[in-house]
Formats: C-alpha cells, sequence, structure tokens
C-alpha cells in the first residue's frame, strides 16, 4: 500500500468515526480534548482507543522534569485539540499502566495512533523538539 493510499485510508476511517459519535449520539467534544486528561489504570485503556491519535504524559508529583514538561503538554494540548488528544498517568497512583508499558525513567510520554503505540519520548526537553517529535506521527 503506497503513502497516498495509506493517507486516504486513515481519512475515511476518521470520517467513519466521526459519523458514527454523531449516529451513537456521543458528544463531538470527546475528539476535542484541549487539555491533558488525568488518566487511571481504569480509564487508560479507553481514552487511547477513543481518540486516533494520543500522547500520554506518565509522572509523578515529585519529578522536577515532570513538572518542566508539564505545562509544554499542557500548550501542546491547546494548539493541537482536535487533532491529538493529551491525557496524563500519574504512576505513583497507577502502576498498572506503568508495568504494562514498562515506563522506567520519567517524564515518557507514550504516542498512540489508532490504538497502538507507534512511540515513547524519555526526558525533558524544549517544546521545539517535543513537538517535532510528536508531530511526525499525524
Amino acid at each position: 500500500m503506497g503513502e497516498e493510499d495509506k493517507e486516504l485510508e486513515r481519512i475515511r476511517r476518521s470520517k467513519f468515526r466521526e459519523l458514527m459519535r454523531r449516529i451513537s449520539g456521543r458528544k463531538e467534544s470527546l475528539s476535542a480534548v484541549d487539555k491533558p486528561v488525568d488518566l487511571t489504570d481504569s480509564t487508560f485503556g479507553r481514552f487511547v482507543q477513543e481518540h486516533p491519535f494520543v500522547v500520554v504524559d506518565c509522572w509523578a508529583p515529585w519529578c522536577g522534569p515532570c513538572r518542566w514538561v508539564s505545562p509544554i503538554v499542557e500548550e501542546l494540548a491547546r494548539d493541537y485539540a482536535g487533532r491529538i488528544a493529551f491525557g496524563k498517568v500519574n504512576v505513583d497512583h497507577n502502576p498498572r499502566v506503568a508495568m504494562e508499558y514498562g515506563i522506567m525513567s520519567i517524564p515518557t510520554l507514550l504516542v498512540f495512533k489508532n490504538g497502538k503505540l507507534v512511540d515513547r519520548i524519555v526526558g525533558a526537553m524544549p517544546r521545539a523538539m517535543l513537538e517535532k517529535m510528536i508531530t511526525r506521527h499525524l
């Protein structure tokens, strides 16, 4: 399958999901999350499956670099609302997610496309670098 075919298929799936949301009466706001959503072990899987493109910030309150990355993630959530859904998982309170994805260092950002993990970004970095690493998967 060529790149153009893949892009057409992605667009087709996106439009199909949008149509199904309208038909089923779900709120359209689910696809336009403009701030990071606090996730737990029990809500993580559903959130990743409900959105075509997801970035999850795995963090802890005691982590200095996590506190440095947090405002960047919030800015990106606002700037990419409707295109990228952002979530946050406190790994101290949600060990299942941390274990399932082998989180050994924080902050770690998990990037999901159509429910599948496509990248992990470990460590703190400036917005420009982080944005480039995330958006290359759009």
